[in-house]
């Protein structure tokens, strides 16, 4: 399984980012994904994630009505919608998807993971 992201940059506080994954090898349907981000010197957080079946969703406190996690099965492709974005969302986002389709909120289960996007908030 190999994932791809995409979609980091530079946005003012307020704005807007789209971050894009996409799967080759497996589809993420009948699987969990994940988007987790992390800045220097602390852990990998999880941000948010859908289900294997794509019916639950879960988002940290800090992104919760800001952020919307959705899927594309058609694409393969993940996305994190960014809204009202501040300096604290400053981050490398990862995406992640696992095959231990009932620990979807574990962090520790997620072992397919893309490349980081940057995504830089500036005041």
């Amino acid at each position: 399984v190999q994932l791809q992201a995409s979609g980091g940059g530079l946005a003012q506080a307020g704005g807007s980012l789209r971050l894009s994954c996409k799967a080759s090898g497996r589809t993420f349907s009948g699987y969990p994904e994940a988007w987790f981000r992390q800045v220097p010197e602390k852990e990998r957080d999880l941000v948010a994630a859908f289900s294997w079946s794509g019916g639950r969703t879960y988002y940290a406190d800090s992104v919760k009505d800001r952020f919307t996690i959705s899927r594309d099965n058609a694409k393969n492709t993940c996305y994190l919608h960014m809204n009202s974005l501040n300096p604290d969302d400053t981050a490398l986002y990862y995406c992640a998807t696992t095959d231990s389709i009932g620990r979807w909120l574990e962090p520790s289960a997620y072992n397919f993971w893309g490349q980081g996007t940057l995504v830089t908030v500036s005041s």
